[in-house]
């Protein structure tokens, strides 16, 4: 298939607006890709590269050639390209890799070099998000989205996903297994403003779980070996050798664990997040690192054990199976009641130990990996979104030459942003000067002489007091005294909190 009928399907989508509309486009070009390029097709129209980075920045890009008045480069000659400059390394990889580039953007039209531009700093957002492209995956090769949804699960990858699908129809997307090594996409909570309306969610009685303010980890254990992997499905094994550790001391050698790992001080309480967030971020002197900042763990799911996969088991049942799996001080502390008065007690206790609530979850929900729902409900003392940063303001007086108000947007679930108001509260002095040299680094270009728009790549989480109607905003709502709490490095932009949820919370 050539790039420039992918090229042509992207700006189709990007120009519709109904998702009706998108997964039309999307399942009519699956239809004719060959199965030897549909994960390059399905990476491409999601707005990513199966080498997912390959070392290009802005500056390899400032002189590329002239295009070229017709296209004929194939979806597999431009992988294969892209594959090539990302293998470029050691002395002379500079010169190397722009030559490598040169020869990717000699071949391409100039729409498909706009494309292939965007694709490559992460810009292609024209709506296809993992919802969408699921549907079109189950149009085009005539299977329920519900088996494609089952399969990404088990697989973590779409464009790998859909390719079964569309090579093996339903018995190819059922043959997929959790398989130890191979992480899956974390379950996720929904929000709730208090306990009762958590429990009233999830349905009484409930468990209430310590929301503990660290770093999300999947462990997988065979035999001796033991992977780790962040909530983003990143390798870190080697940044957290007391996981690593805890699980070998357990009694199982086939499992699979959800958990946490935190930095605790020594009166058990602890440490802000950065400080979990750069010691799990640091790969070099690790064993010094902690000797100096310890990690704990706890884990709160188990999703195989002794070789038993558990994934479609009711929370309950799960449970019973990390207990027997997990030493008790290793366990996330937990308790079941369906009584309003005892579990808001519970939560004021965990808040004064100084973490951040709970996550009351449904004893009956199986593990919906990669989803949001009833089964897990946050609650946490004060309203916060996971919000992305769309622009930013220069600041004045004494944040002369900052760039300082934050412009913050919920993700729509048919793809973009829509803009929920502005803040600059909450932010240090080394905040604003960090925040400053990244936003230049993703600025687009200025919009006016105050604004600098930016690449919608940063998750900040903000707190909030209320969601009130303001025709202000397109999407006629805005957030009450919002401020900064911290950005997140951890969380992708596609789970930035959406539209949808910020309405949910509305006076």
């Amino acid at each position: 298939m050539l790039l420039i009928d992918v090229v042509r399907v992207s700006e189709a989508v990007t120009r519709t607006s109904a998702r009706l509309g998108k997964i039309g486009h999307l399942a009519e070009l699956l239809g004719r890709v060959g199965p030897e390029e549909a994960e390059i097709a399905i990476s491409y129209l999601s707005g990513d590269l199966p080498q997912r980075q390959v070392g290009v920045g802005w500056r390899t890009l400032e002189d590329i050639p002239q295009p070229k008045l017709a296209a004929t480069a194939t979806l597999t000659q431009v992988d294969e390209l892209l594959s090539r400059i990302k293998a470029v390394s050691g002395q002379g990889s500079q010169a190397a890799r722009k030559a490598l580039v040169a020869e990717l953007f000699a071949g391409l039209t100039s729409q498909e070099q706009q494309f292939m531009s965007r694709l490559l700093h992460g810009e292609l957002r024209q709506g296809a998000l993992d919802g969408v492209m699921i549907e079109a995956v189950a149009k085009a090769s005539g299977v329920p989205s519900a088996d494609v949804r089952r399969a990404l699960t088990l697989r973590g990858s779409l464009p790998a996903v859909g390719a079964a699908a569309l090579a093996g129809g339903v018995a190819a997307l059922r043959a997929f297994r959790l398989e130890v090594g191979r992480p899956v996409s974390p379950m996720l909570a929904g929000s709730a403003p208090n306990v009762s309306a958590a429990l009233e969610k999830a349905g009484a009685p409930a468990a209430l779980e310590w929301k503990l303010d660290g770093i999300r980890v999947q462990a997988h254990r065979s035999g001796s070996e033991v992977r780790v992997f962040s909530r983003t499905l990143d390798d870190i094994t080697k940044q957290v050798p007391e996981l690593v550790e805890a699980v070998l001391g357990m009694p199982s050698a086939d499992v699979v664990l959800d958990g946490e790992v935190i930095a605790l001080r020594p009166d058990g309480r602890p440490h802000p997040f950065q400080v979990t967030a750069s010691r799990v971020s640091t790969k070099t002197d690790v064993e010094r690192l902690r000797d100096t900042t310890p990690l704990s763990v706890f884990f709160f799911d188990a999703l195989r054990v002794d070789g038993a996969d558990l994934l479609d088991l009711p929370y309950s049942q799960r449970q019973e199976a990390l207990a027997r799996t997990v030493p008790q001080e290793l366990l996330t502390p937990r308790m079941v009641t369906g009584d309003v008065a005892e579990a808001e007690k519970f939560f004021v206790d965990v808040v004064k130990a100084g973490h951040e609530g709970l996550v009351v979850k449904s004893l009956m929900s199986p593990y919906a990996a990669g989803r949001r729902g009833a089964g897990w409900i946050k609650v946490k003392p004060r309203h916060t979104l996971d919000l992305v940063v769309l622009a930013a303001e220069w600041g004045h007086g004494r944040r002369e030459g900052k760039l300082s108000n934050l412009h913050l947007g919920a993700r729509h679930p048919d793809g973009g942003f829509v803009m929920l108001g502005k803040t600059f509260k909450g932010l240090t002095d080394e905040l604003l000067a960090w925040q400053t040299e990244r936003f230049l680094e993703l600025a687009e270009g200025p919009t006016d002489q105050w604004t600098v728009k930016l690449r919608p790549e940063l998750v900040v989480e903000i707190a909030f007091d209320g969601v009130q109607r303001s025709p202000r905003y397109p999407g006629g709502m805005a957030l009450r005294f919002a401020r900064v709490l911290r950005y997140r490095p951890d969380k992708r932009v596609e789970e930035a909190d959406t539209v949808d949820t910020v309405r949910s919370l509305m006076l």
